[in-house]
């Protein structure tokens, strides 16, 4: 978040669409971070105050994440496959979607006392959906596993789409032009960034499945939510999106 933002502010000329989305991404990562690291020292063992204060703030970062993620994939989608500008207009709907909505979620559970101590059921060490609430699941869900369901979704078809954009621009290219088409460079390019495409969705499911398999797990009832490699998968850096990203947008770009 750092580095985008001195880059943002000594560079103006860098100051695109994809970046300050990034940059807000990079954002709700650093916040859901230090929340999580929060806890994870803490190890709550009961309710307490700095429990809920770090509940709070781990749903509303990691649920405003969820939503720059499909911000930044729309985004390339509207720019590349619909050949739309994205003006101040549609960056200004990210910001009031992407942080209003899991704000309005989040004050509604602390004020509704849903936020607090869940004996490490769904989450490693630290806290969010109080475990006693009996509308549990549905606050889990509204606080974060519908959100990551959703781009679970909906990632791999923003992606399949701009990937089938860029694979048809190429083959119309290549028509009119078969000797660029037939050049070395051109064609490890035209690889790269389409491997660079089918990457990201991926890599992005792979980080966060096993937070939504403990989900289910939990309302199983399963003794396997406690499962060990379960438990080390869950804590992968979640920070590792921004770099995916990151390396999406240079692939489309570079295409």
């Amino acid at each position: 978040a750092g580095l985008l933002a001195a880059t943002s502010a000594r560079w103006p000329e860098l100051r695109s669409g994809p970046r300050q989305l990034l940059l807000y991404l990079s954002l709700a990562d650093l916040l859901s971070a230090a929340a999580y690291f929060y806890g994870a020292l803490r190890d709550f063992g009961g309710p307490a105050w700095d429990c809920v204060a770090q509940g709070a703030l781990s749903t509303f970062a990691n649920t405003s994440s969820f939503f720059w993620t499909l911000a930044v994939a729309l985004y390339l989608y509207l720019t590349l496959v619909r050949a739309r500008p994205a003006g101040p207009a549609l960056l200004a709907l990210c910001h009031a979607l992407s942080w209003g909505i899991p704000l309005g979620i989040t004050v509604a559970a602390v004020a509704l006392k849903k936020i607090g101590y869940d004996a490490s059921e769904v989450s490693v060490g630290w806290c969010w959906i109080n475990i006693e609430a009996e509308d549990r699941v549905l606050w889990m869900l509204l606080a974060g596993k519908l959100w990551e369901i959703l781009a679970y979704l909906m990632l791999p078809i923003f992606y399949f789409l701009i990937r089938k954009h860029i694979n048809r621009a190429h083959a119309a290219l290549s028509e009119y032009r078969p000797i660029l088409s037939s050049t070395p460079a051109f064609q490890p390019r035209t690889s790269i960034a389409d491997r660079k495409l089918i990457l990201i969705p991926v890599i992005f499911i792979l980080l966060r499945i096993w937070s939504t398999i403990r989900f289910v797990l939990t309302l199983c009832g399963s003794s396997a939510v406690q499962n060990p490699v379960l438990v080390v998968l869950h804590v992968s850096p979640k920070v590792l999106k921004l770099g995916l990203f990151m390396v999406g947008e240079r692939g489309c770009r570079g295409a």
